[in-house]
């Protein structure tokens, strides 16, 4: 069975998470991607450890398993951009390409006539997708940029953390790469729709995509609240500044994350907590009233969810029909009986480990599910393979260019 995209090709210029993250996304769905590395030293993210992914006898690999996350279903090709003779390959491997993916600083690849510019004139059919921090126009467009400095600057941090008055409190960095992870998601939903606006004009286009103007739209709600009505929103921890309850709970042997969305919701909660009475309260009758009283109503459900364990409420809740669950660490989290039903720990054979576990993807297609072929490849593992069957290099070129320096 072919996956969804087979029979397109990319050409993946990018390294670290951003860049990655959307290529994997594509091989996952059925495309093949040839991943461009430097030679010797590969993709940044290779060295980003400890930890590394380990062999079948428990020693450590070259290869970090950061690079592991985002890397599966592709095939490395080591090409050092630099040389003439690199650049020239590149643009030949772009000639039968469908997209290429670079998350370069603006106008790098422009020197080494790679652009998309230089590219579509070869390939007029190209989707090419950059990817920076800041764009390729404005008065930061030169700048580098990282997740975190777009969590800062796109105003993530400001409403992450506890408020200044309370233990701990102060600005926080989320603790994934959020916005790299979204923009590759966003990079997904652009080249898709660019290869979709292709079978009806027969032309490629460019996409420029940024981390800052994806932290920008992430912030949803809160960037609405301001434009519509100048709320500047304050850190608030872990409680929902417009929902009540909505924050995490105190039990008798761990923490719970409880959300009643609604006035149904809390209804429920009442009843499972046997405070019946609290809906009659005109101070807790609604969601408003509740938001209002939050100090209130928040003391009394504190004090009978301490009584029992996270286990027992998140069962009752359940049942119940009210949004709840423990806070798992990333260990809870592989053990869930319920990820582990939807299949989100994978494995796949790899040249150096054996079996490598891996994080599966989210997406559940009827007819043509994603389907993990290659494991992350090792750097340079499909340097002959590629320049062979795609260009037509002998045996004897490829080993030119390798004592070049070039390979």
């Amino acid at each position: 069975m072919h996956g969804s995209l087979h029979g397109i090709r990319v050409l993946d210029l990018t390294r670290v998470l951003a860049g990655p993250m959307p290529t994997q996304t594509l091989a996952d769905l059925g495309a093949e991607v040839i991943k461009i590395e430097r030679p010797r030293t590969g993709d940044d993210a290779r060295g980003w450890g400890p930890p590394f992914i380990r062999d079948d006898q428990g020693r450590d690999t070259s290869d970090s398993t950061y690079f592991a996350c985002c890397n599966r279903g592709k095939k490395s090709v080591t090409i050092d951009l630099s040389t003439s003779q690199g650049q020239s390959l590149v643009r030949r491997l772009a000639e039968s390409c469908d997209v290429v993916t670079e998350n370069y600083k603006a106008g790098d690849l422009a020197r080494y006539g790679l652009d998309y510019p230089a590219l579509r004139a070869i390939n007029p059919r190209l989707v090419y997708c950059s990817i920076t921090g800041y764009g390729q126009s404005g008065p930061y467009s030169s700048r580098a940029g990282y997740d975190p400095i777009a969590q800062a600057m796109g105003g993530l941090m400001s409403v992450t953390g506890e408020r200044d008055s309370e233990p701990g409190g102060g600005p926080q960095r989320v603790g994934v790469a959020v916005i790299d992870v979204m923009t590759g998601m966003y990079a997904v939903s652009g080249i898709l729709a660019a290869l979709l606006s292709r079978t009806r004009t027969g032309e490629g286009q460019y996409l420029d995509l940024a981390l800052l103007d994806v932290q920008v739209a992430s912030m949803i709600n809160i960037a609405q609240a301001y434009l519509c009505a100048d709320v500047v929103a304050p850190r608030n921890g872990n409680t929902h500044p417009s929902v009540v309850p909505s924050q995490i709970f105190d039990c008798a042997d761990g923490k719970l994350m409880l959300a009643a969305g609604n006035d149904g919701q809390f209804r429920k909660l009442c009843d499972v907590l046997g405070k019946e009475e609290l809906v009659l309260d005109p101070r807790f009758a609604t969601n408003e009233a509740r938001v209002r009283n939050r100090a209130d109503v928040i003391a009394i459900l504190q004090s009978e969810l301490s009584r029992k364990s996270v286990a027992y409420w998140t069962e009752q809740l359940a049942s119940a029909g009210v949004p709840s669950g423990p806070i798992n660490d990333i260990a809870g989290v592989f053990s869930d009986p319920q990820v582990q039903h939807r299949g989100m720990r994978i494995e796949v054979e790899h040249p150096n480990a054996g079996r490598l576990p891996l994080v599966g993807s989210p997406l559940r297609l009827s007819s043509t599910p994603v389907q993990y072929g290659m494991a992350p490849p090792v750097l340079g593992q499909h340097t002959e393979e590629v320049l062979s069957k795609l260009l037509g290099l002998a045996a004897e070129e490829i080993e030119a260019l390798r004592q070049a320096n070039v390979l």
